[in-house]
């Protein structure tokens, strides 16, 4: 494959993958598929996950009480690297596997330990690999369709999003406490190496494909950094908020990077923030290891995700019913929006037909905002109690002073008398 989305794509909110000649889109609780590239085969595959089994049950409190109501809504999906396989997981705590070819296949429907934030297929095309809220990674296996899933590493913190090396050798894990780890696929308790910076929750991670020892990262401090993974060495790093002056006026306004989306024609990075309507355009230049800032797409309307198809054209979900699908290619350096593509003709209107999946989606808020670590104003808060105590001490003596007088004025009544 020549381009790729980062894994765990479509993880919050509705997601979009490309593979080869696949689309799917997500939103909610289904998500539809189809051969974009063949505009005049009407070939639409649509999934519910209400329609799913193994029901998992739902999260209780020490008292047995309902403590959390799952709903069937997707939490990530993904397609294996020829496109032959697509796995998704729900609200549910569900995973469910399809074969793709030669037609639409569900060939199971496993229950997975903790709600799921990101997957990805590996290489081989034999496993699975989800990570968890409780910051667990499975493997389940691809082959063996119905066997149960495997612990393969744990974090003390929730995990964001999971990758892979293209070889299959390492796992790359990225949490809520700013970390990314890197483990031997084969040893997993064995790290190789922490990549240690972001001073935020780490959104997303992808590893270059055409150059298997980089791997970007992005984070809610803004930043877009490329690694050498296997040593933790730190390359290049662009602060996203010197390219929005409208966002950096607002010193009060935090944004994480939502998607990240890489085509190895022309080394384009694309990276979609969560709340910004805008698409952020880099290439990459392998001799001194930079990421060169290039265009920026603004939207009319909140992006939800981003992808590359193998020949370069960016493709953007958004949230928008009467254009839910654009194209952008490049031409003479400067992206351009497509309006004639027969392939999306054919998905937008599949879209289109198919909005009530989107509804839920729309107007809703950051889902990062909670992952922010708390600030507080120490010093604002020592001059209150400060200010305090001065009140109590003020008001204490104030009382001991008219006790003091109090007594004196019985003292002197009895001596005149």
């Amino acid at each position: 494959m020549e381009a790729a989305a980062a894994a765990g794509a479509g993880a919050r909110g509705p997601g979009l993958a490309l593979c080869g000649a696949l689309m799917a889109a997500s939103g909610g609780s289904r998500f539809l598929a189809a051969r974009y590239q063949e505009p005049s085969v009407d070939d639409l595959f649509m999934y519910d996950c209400i329609t799913a089994g193994k029901k998992s049950q739902e999260d209780r409190g020490q008292d047995g009480q309902l403590a959390v109501k799952a709903s069937d809504d997707i939490l990530a999906f993904a397609f294996s690297s020829s496109g032959g396989y697509f796995a998704l997981t729900d609200d549910n705590k569900r995973l469910v596997l399809f074969r793709t070819k030669p037609c639409w296949e569900c060939l199971s429907v496993r229950s997975v330990v903790r709600r799921c934030t990101a997957l990805i297929i590996t290489a081989a095309e034999d496993k699975i690999l989800v990570a968890d809220k409780s910051g667990d990674v499975y493997s389940y296996s691809v082959t063996e369709p119905q066997k149960a899933g495997k612990v393969e590493l744990g974090h003390l913190s929730l995990l964001l999003d999971v990758a892979l090396s293209p070889d299959d050798q390492y796992i790359l894990t990225a949490d809520r406490d700013e970390k990314i780890r890197v483990s031997l696929t084969r040893a997993p308790h064995n790290i190789v190496s922490f990549c240690l910076g972001h001073r935020e929750f780490v959104s997303r991670i992808f590893v270059i494909p055409n150059y298997p020892d980089l791997m970007l990262s992005a984070s809610g401090d803004c930043t877009l950094r490329l690694w050498e993974y296997k040593s933790g060495k730190e390359v290049h790093c662009c602060h996203l908020n010197s390219l929005n002056k409208t966002e950096a006026t607002n010193n009060d306004k935090k944004y994480a990077v939502s998607r990240i989306a890489y085509c190895c024609q022309g080394n384009y990075i694309a990276i979609l923030c969560d709340c910004i309507p805008t698409v952020y355009i880099f290439q990459f230049d392998a001799a001194p290891q930079l990421l060169n800032y290039r265009h920026q797409i603004s939207l009319k309307h909140k992006g939800w995700d981003i992808a590359f198809e193998e020949t370069g054209g960016l493709w953007i979900l958004q949230e928008d019913k009467a254009a839910s699908l654009l194209l952008y290619r490049p031409v003479d350096g400067h992206w351009q929006p497509v309006t004639d593509d027969t392939g999306l003709m054919k998905m937008s209107k599949y879209l289109h037909d198919n909005w009530t999946m989107f509804e839920g989606s729309v107007g809703t808020e950051s889902c990062y905002s909670s992952l922010y670590k708390a600030s507080f104003d120490n010093m604002a808060i020592y001059l209150q109690k400060k200010e305090e105590r001065l009140q109590q001490q003020q008001k204490k003596r104030k009382e001991l002073q008219h006790e003091s007088n109090r007594q004196t004025k019985k003292i002197r009544t009895r001596e005149s008398s």
